[in-house]
């Protein structure tokens, strides 16, 4: 999995160095029962339907504004699970992990890697696959493309907090997205806690005596969205 993910994170660096972009913004905890609102309302410019539309059509226009409606605001949209993963994600992800590919294995990896985000849009491993094997494909403009949707959701998780303490956990919508940020910003997850009532503290492992030793994530609104969805698990 560490392999994987350092991987992932090499990849996103070929175009953008993510880090660097991650300190120059500045984080706004999010109202979300004002973005359940603009989401909701088919006058408003952040109209989740119309995010979504922009989003699936390669739009490289969108803000960081609109963003970070798109990604917070489908933990209120009506197929919305955190928890699920798609039954092709498992085939990208063991054709990904060979040291080399040939044409057609880049094939294939974009095959399942597109069925795995139909049914989870915001897979961020998923989209650092398609960003690789666009690459080994030499489609750069479509690899450019994906880099600029990867780089911008990461961006909108990176913009609710600092993840230096609870007050100021970064928010995100799946669990796994907790490493995918770390993982991208070059650290090396060592560990994970619970924090009651609704944090998740992952540790790090870093060689700079600076660094903190580990990143708050608030999931109160995912276990909310979740318990009402799933009450009976």
């Amino acid at each position: 999995m560490k392999r994987l993910l350092h991987i992932a994170a090499a990849v996103v660096a070929l175009s953008i160095s993510f880090s660097a972009v991650a300190e120059k913004i500045k984080p706004v905890k999010p109202d979300m029962d004002q973005i359940h609102r603009d989401i909701s309302d088919p006058k408003s410019k952040y109209y989740y339907p119309k995010l979504m539309k922009q989003f699936t059509a390669r739009d490289t226009t969108m803000s960081l504004d609109q963003y970070r409606h798109l990604y917070l605001g489908y933990i209120f949209q009506e197929d919305y699970n955190p928890y699920r993963r798609s039954r092709y994600s498992q085939k990208a992800e063991e054709l990904y992990m060979r040291d080399k590919h040939t044409p057609a294995e880049a094939d294939t990896i974009i095959h399942y890697a597109e069925l795995s985000l139909k049914d989870d849009p915001f897979d961020l491993r998923q989209m650092s696959f398609l960003i690789y094997a666009y690459q080994e494909k030499k489609k750069y403009n479509l690899a450019k493309i994906w880099q600029y949707k990867l780089n911008h959701l990461l961006e909108a998780i990176v913009s609710t907090g600092t993840g230096i303490d609870e007050e100021n956990a970064w928010i995100v919508i799946n669990p796994m997205h907790e490493y995918n940020l770390l993982n991208f910003q070059n650290y090396v997850v060592d560990g994970q806690e619970d924090r009651p009532p609704y944090y998740d503290y992952i540790t790090i492992k870093s060689t700079d005596a600076k660094a903190p030793k580990g990143f708050y994530f608030d999931v109160r609104y995912l276990l909310e969205q979740y318990n009402k969805k799933f009450p009976e698990q």
